[in-house]
């Protein structure tokens, strides 16, 4: 079996995941009682394809299109903004990166890296959307720092993703997928909505819960 198809075949064994939408926006500190949503300030809704591809307008897209499809989705939690969580939330660069490795050929626009991914089927998006997603904690930059060799419980049931910290200093996420890079924390692009329970940071590839 080629490169190819057995990588296909692993993505689409996550079987049941929605193409999610967050448009980028820079860290801030929010001055209210702490509960502004990662939806909120990542402008779900509002999100737009164009030539910037260190943003986040792709997961943003997929999140409108599972919650479109799924109102009750578990997704739904990025926007409820008195529950704690910390995300890690893959660029459109890491997105159209995935899109090329699953069409096997070069993907050089944000809508066409989000069609590649939106043909997995909403429960795909869906699922691997969860797996981006910390429940309970908000895992601030230097906390992540000092966590080498955690374990990491997503809102995926049974799926966890593994914490590396070298010297660089670098922080790498191990997931479930052997066939490409395991993502990295992007260190200009932490602690977005600091300042409220629920946090996120950038990272330069997607999270994989399967091989």
């Amino acid at each position: 079996m080629s490169a190819r198809r057995s990588l296909r075949g692993a993505v689409l064994a996550i079987a049941a995941l929605v193409p999610l939408s967050l448009a980028v926006a820079p860290p801030v500190s929010a001055a209210n009682d702490g509960t502004t949503s990662l939806a909120t300030v990542l402008k779900a809704g509002q999100a737009k394809f164009d030539k910037d591809f260190t943003d986040f307008d792709i997961l943003t897209k997929a999140v409108e299109t599972v919650l479109a499809a799924k109102p009750d989705s578990p997704v739904k939690v990025l926007a409820d903004g008195t529950v704690a969580l910390t995300a890690f939330i893959p660029t459109d660069q890491a997105f159209i990166n995935l899109a090329s490795a699953l069409t096997g050929k070069p993907v050089r626009t944000e809508a066409a890296a989000f069609a590649a991914v939106a043909g997995l089927g909403v429960n795909t998006v869906e699922q691997v959307l969860e797996y981006h997603v910390v429940p309970g904690s908000t895992i601030l930059s230097g906390d992540a720092l000092k966590a080498n060799g955690a374990k990491l419980k997503t809102a995926l049931p049974g799926k966890v993703i593994r914490v590396k910290v070298t010297g660089a200093p670098a922080i790498i996420l191990g997931d479930y997928n052997a066939k490409l890079p395991n993502p990295r924390v992007i260190l200009d692009q932490v602690d977005i909505n600091k300042g409220n329970k629920q946090v996120a940071h950038g990272i330069d590839a997607v999270l994989m819960p399967t091989k």
